[in-house]
């Protein structure tokens, strides 16, 4: 009989441990019981003071298939795929402006069908020991987002020159003001829960992925962030904040990262550091696509620029910012020529290697959230991004990153308990005999600093 060898071996190990935990895989989510999230420092807490990392996935579309009963099976089939991946934390949208299936109609006109959806998502979230990140509005013209405020706008007789202007015209912001107050106070159909007070939200995301081309120095984006954090937390002190940016750094800090930009993004009107530290935002987010943003670059360049990306950004968490950092959304896409599933593994290990080795060593980031995860039944929702639950090639490393998020989270509870400060070195030592800590022999986790 021929000799298992020590990789094949490996490989064994992890899926039988994969298979004796699967009814398990709910550990690394705390119990919703353990309240709202909250943040000190560079770290996520719950209620009970213990430590809360994020392991997590996008289906921004939970509201929209929510609304029609014949599509409603989608929501519940991708909780319960969710939930046996081991993931915790889901981000989905909580708008959509104008058109079909639309939530608000018009400005302050909303469809109470479809805020219901909402509802229900929330309450199946919370069945599932899911907490859920709540976006406001788009900055892209899908489910309405900011352009549909400044169609709004003109078709109400203001002048709006731009789509950017949903960032200065009075009446636009007030609009979206009003939106916000409308979501964060509302009051959940089926639980009695005011979105205010619902420990199933885990944070308000103020805008996924915002921009504004017609500042490139970034001040317009600035003053919009500090007026609406402050508006947000007016209403709800208690959830998390998050801006919804992409990492992008602007003029004042670009050019010392000039090397690990994806492309010249001076002109996004963002700044991730200058951005960060205004008042009311409680951690960072990053979204890393190299897929989209560098389309001439061969699949082992694109890695190499994924591990400095991930690696500067939680740098500069650490040491500028001191705050948390969540990889809000991250993905590989098949349909880029040359595809291999490999590729994808290679990819998820990289980031989920980088936010291993960053807790492991006691630094700010706090998690990560694929994208996109779908149910199989919506195979033709697939972006070329999407994660299904079926496929074990990605399935099998989801699985491993939550087994060690798991062995990290009892550490830290039990240093806790035990009423002493877990040192980085101490949990690494810890860790040591754990067996998922090198989780990819050909791509192991890189430190740049």
């Amino acid at each position: 009989m021929a000799r298992t060898s020590t990789s094949v071996r490996s490989i064994l190990l992890r899926l039988l441990l994969c298979a004796l935990l699967a009814h398990q895989l709910v550990f690394v989510a705390a119990d919703i019981k353990g309240g709202i999230i909250s943040r000190k420092g560079t770290q996520f807490f719950d209620a009970n003071g213990n430590p809360f990392l994020v392991h997590g996935c996008n289906f921004y579309w939970l509201m929209y298939q929510g609304a029609d009963p014949s599509s409603r099976k989608m929501v519940d089939d991708v909780l319960d795929d969710a939930q046996r991946l081991g993931l915790n934390v889901g981000r989905t949208w909580a708008f959509a402006d104008g058109g079909y299936r639309a939530l608000q109609l018009s400005p302050g006109v909303y469809d109470e069908t479809v805020f219901k959806a909402l509802d229900y998502a929330l309450v199946q979230a919370r069945k599932h020991n899911l907490r859920l990140v709540l976006s406001l509005v788009n900055n892209y013209e899908n489910y309405g987002g900011k352009p549909q405020y400044a169609l709004w706008g003109r078709q109400y007789g203001h002048d709006v020159s731009n789509d950017d202007a949903f960032y200065t015209h009075t009446v636009l912001r007030t609009w979206y003001k009003n939106h916000v107050k409308k979501v964060l106070t509302r009051v959940n159909t089926i639980s009695g829960i005011a979105y205010k007070d619902d420990p199933t939200i885990f944070a308000w995301e103020l805008m996924n992925e915002p921009r504004c081309e017609t500042d490139p120095s970034g001040n317009t984006m600035a003053r919009w962030v500090k007026e609406m954090a402050a508006y947000v937390k007016s209403i709800d002190k208690k959830h998390l904040l998050e801006i919804g940016l992409e990492g992008f750094y602007g003029p004042r800090h670009g050019i010392s990262r000039r090397w690990a930009y994806p492309f010249n993004s001076d002109n996004t009107g963002t700044d991730y550091i200058r951005l960060n530290k205004i008042a009311n935002i409680d951690y960072a987010t990053v979204h890393s696509y190299p897929d989209l943003w560098l389309t001439s670059w061969n699949n082992p360049a694109k890695l190499i620029f994924l591990r400095i990306w991930t690696n500067i950004h939680i740098r500069d968490a650490n040491k500028v910012l001191k705050m948390p950092i969540l990889f809000g959304e991250f993905g590989k896409s098949n349909r880029v020529s040359g595809y291999k599933p490999v590729q994808r593994q290679q990819f998820f290990w990289t980031v989920y290697n980088s936010v291993y080795s960053s807790i492991e060593r006691g630094g700010g980031a706090v998690g990560s959230m694929l994208w996109q995860l779908l149910p199989k039944e919506m195979e033709s929702w697939d972006d070329g991004f999407a994660v299904f639950a079926s496929d074990p090639a990605t399935s099998n490393i989801i699985n491993s990153q939550t087994m060690r998020l798991a062995t990290v989270s009892k550490a830290l509870r039990e240093a806790r308990n035990a009423s002493s400060t877990l040192s980085a070195s101490a949990l690494a030592s810890r860790l040591e005999s754990e067996p998922l800590s090198s989780s990819s022999d050909d791509l192991p986790s890189i430190d740049f600093w």
